[in-house]
């Protein structure tokens, strides 16, 4: 009886400290160290939460800078949801699979053709590949540069005041040293919609 006792007493202070203590101290810090990345990095327009800087969303319009594909499925198997955030998931198709082959070389052929590029012109990775959550909220700078022409065609805009746009929101690699630089197309396509005709 002695030991049922003691271990229902450990029991019941493990759940205090790890259930609650421990998530509400967590949350507290965060709250107050990083409040808008613990809040989930929303991004308000209007007063009105459109998204998230962390969660990519479908942008098909000439006149926005689209974001790399999506490999979110759906859940009635009849296609493919895009940046659904409750899908998370990759594709889970080998660089060697056919239908990986088959589904970037018609990714490349769209990108080239919806950007005016020659058939030849190389694509970056990023243009015509999910990433590993399926729901990347960003694209290389090369990506956004090479559609910088059919933005600022769909917009009327000087060409060059697009791509200085695209550079004031290029982020460098994080802590300097991980990864490539890359620009949030949500936050892109935002600061397009701002501008003045």
């Amino acid at each position: 009886m002695k030991s049922l006792t003691t271990s229902l007493r450990a029991t019941l202070l493990l759940l205090l400290i790890t259930g609650f203590a421990y998530p509400l101290a967590v949350d507290a810090v965060g709250q107050l160290i990083f409040p808008h990345q613990a809040n989930g990095s929303l991004i308000l327009k209007n007063g009105v939460v459109i998204g998230s800087s962390l969660i990519g969303q479908p942008f098909s319009q000439p006149r926005y800078f689209h974001p790399r594909p999506s490999a979110t499925p759906d859940p009635t198997g009849s296609g493919s949801v895009p940046y659904d955030a409750s899908f998370s998931s990759a594709s889970n198709l080998a660089p060697s699979n056919g239908a990986e082959i088959k589904a970037v070389q018609s990714f490349a052929q769209a990108y080239r053709r919806e950007n005016g590029l020659p058939p030849t012109e190389p694509v970056p990775v990023d243009a015509v590949t999910a990433s590993g959550s399926g729901l990347d909220p960003d694209i290389s700078l090369a990506n956004a540069l090479l559609q910088v022409g059919r933005v600022s065609k769909a917009r009327a805009l000087d060409p060059s005041t697009v791509k200085k746009l695209v550079m004031e929101h290029a982020e460098g690699p994080q802590w300097g040293l991980l990864g490539a630089r890359h620009v949030n197309v949500l936050g892109l396509n935002l600061a397009l919609d701002a501008m003045k005709p």
